[in-house]
């Protein structure tokens, strides 16, 4: 693949990173994409900070008794409550690369910088981008609604999100929402992106902690299966199940904010993603879980999106 402003920056061979995902993207999933040329994260948007830590040592020791040495991170959101704990995790483990979502990144971006930390912020407009480039980020990436979780709210697709953020920052950008193919990596570096974030092709994986029966649901799904909800919380996409329909009903009646509060309950994520519950539960996954046909080990899904790559390229140069 071509080596961009994000390869060097990480040190990676495919300028691919393995989105930080809840309950789905530990230690094994992180590791994975990081041995075979990309950079995997460990997600701790649902881990307290000793399982963060627990997972971080479980990959290092999984690294040196194969004698790898590569680069890895960490996905942190920053609305958290233990914010502060899960930073004192990275920082006491050493981590290297962190990339947060769903907050301030200025807030947190100096202590960051202090330990010799590559930060990447998440962001969802033009005007999040730049004020992760003046907090400091060393990139950004640039996610559309196709994108699988929590999504910004004014729903800009990937498509046209990608170069109006390219245009607007000097650091480098990370295409992200709706990814699951090789041509659709080259479509990103046409856009402008010098890199791609991809989650739910990674999310069915032999490797994600994730559950068997979430995995083949994601394997499942057609081009017209998800949905964006609960847009007066804070939009999530989500495969379309019972729970999801009902949510949607009832924004769709004019629920109010605490209403669906109370809908929404506790521990939906975990249920959905982790339980294996795929009617009550949250089953997060992007627009590209339609070109999901199977799963994979992470080195069979990296072959194949560097081999897709390498067949569109050869496309576009025929013409």
């Amino acid at each position: 693949m071509i080596t961009t402003r994000i390869n060097k920056l990480f040190g990676i061979e495919n300028p691919i990173i393995q989105a930080g995902m809840v309950w789905t993207s530990g230690w094994r999933l992180a590791s994975a994409a990081s041995e075979y040329g990309c950079l995997g994260l460990i997600g701790a948007g649902s881990m307290k900070p000793e399982l963060l830590r627990e997972h971080i040592k479980k990959l290092r020791d999984y690294f040196t008794e194969k004698g790898v040495t590569k680069p890895f991170g960490v996905n942190i959101p920053l609305i958290r409550g233990d914010i502060e704990q899960l930073i004192k995790t990275v920082i006491d483990e050493k981590v290297r690369i962190v990339f947060s979502s769903a907050g301030n990144p200025k807030l947190h971006s100096k202590i960051f910088k202090e330990n010799g930390i590559l930060l990447v912020h998440v962001v969802a407009s033009v005007k999040h981008a730049l004020k992760a480039q003046d907090a400091g980020c060393d990139a950004v990436v640039a996610e559309g609604f196709e994108a699988g979780g929590h999504n910004g709210i004014d729903e800009i697709t990937t498509m046209c999100l990608v170069p109006q953020v390219v245009e607007a920052l000097e650091i480098p950008v990370i295409a992200a929402g709706g990814i699951a193919t090789g041509g659709q990596i080259a479509a990103a570096f046409c856009l402008g992106a010098e890199g791609v974030q991809i989650g739910t092709r990674f999310a069915a994986t032999v490797e994600a902690s994730s559950s068997q029966a979430y995995k083949e649901k994601i394997v499942e799904a057609r081009d017209d299966s998800t949905i964006l909800i609960l847009k007066k919380l804070a939009p999530v996409r989500l495969m379309k199940n019972e729970f999801a329909l009902r949510a949607f009903a009832k924004e769709k009646a004019g629920a109010e904010k605490e209403e669906l509060i109370e809908l929404l309950g506790k521990k939906r994520e975990m249920k959905g993603i982790f339980e294996g519950d795929t009617e009550q539960g949250e089953l997060e996954m992007g627009q590209s879980s339609g070109l999901v046909k199977d799963i994979k080990s992470v080195r069979q899904v990296v072959a194949d999106l560097i081999s897709e790559y390498k067949t569109t390229l050869n496309l576009l140069t025929g013409y």
